[in-house]
């Protein structure tokens, strides 16, 4: 069957936040030739009480090109400060020509409640953006793009309140490969927060997994208004 090439674009609002909690799904997409970006709004340069914002920014950063470099996909990191990423018509107008720039099909970023602020914003940042995206009279350095399909929320263990599953893909053969090179972040190999990163994302893939009848998988959500379908007689 011939596969039809999707521009998949995941944008977080701290470097990691995509790749820990779905990088598996987008890896498979790369390996299937489809071409996947990264934007993170921040860095998540204040995660680390061991170091300044700014030393340890410099190593998320490397951190972020090598997951990007193995999971054989693109990384934009925007130049908004961890804690502090605003709701306001810069960040969104930034997203939005970002968007126009990668011309995605599909995109992927948090759900809308969080105990993050930075999460939260970036949900509402990014439903503003696709909309900004796509007006002709809306100015920004690349012309408009009308081609966003499907806008996807990831499962996130600070975005729990009010997600619920409503598809998932299969993982199975993509996981041990993503526990490999996820760990070049530091927070998820351990030694920074007493979260247990690693742990938790896949356990959850195989709860979110048996479920569905797969060894592994991830779970998305979708807009409420968009839990909507006809057919003609029963699937």
């Amino acid at each position: 069957m011939m596969h039809n090439q999707r521009t998949i674009l995941a944008i977080g609002a701290h470097a990691g936040d995509m790749e820990v909690s779905c990088g598996a799904v987008l890896a498979k997409h790369a390996k299937q030739g489809d071409k996947v970006v990264l934007l993170h709004l921040t860095l998540g340069e204040g995660g680390n009480p061991a170091m300044t914002p700014q030393a340890y920014g410099e190593q998320k950063r490397k951190e972020a090109h090598a997951v990007a470099a193995a999971m054989k996909a693109e990384v934009i990191i925007g130049p908004y400060n961890d804690g502090e990423l605003p709701n306001n018509d810069e960040v969104r107008m930034y997203t939005a020509d970002i968007i126009r720039q990668v011309k995605p099909t599909h995109i992927i970023t948090h759900w809308r409640t969080s105990i993050h602020k930075d999460h939260a914003n970036t949900h509402q940042i990014v439903n503003d953006a696709v909309l900004l995206a796509s007006l002709e009279g809306v100015v920004t350095n690349h012309p408009r793009h009308r081609g966003v399909r499907a806008i996807y929320f990831t499962e996130n263990w600070e975005d729990p309140e009010g997600f619920t599953p409503y598809f998932h893909v299969d993982v199975t053969d993509e996981l041990e490969a993503w526990r490999e090179w996820i760990v070049n972040y530091q927070f998820i190999k351990g030694g920074i927060s007493s979260f247990a990163y690693l742990d938790y994302y896949s356990a959850l893939a195989r709860v979110r997994g048996a479920v569905v009848g797969k060894k592994y998988a991830i779970a998305f959500d979708v807009d409420p208004f968009e839990k909507k379908s006809t057919v003609e007689l029963l699937p």
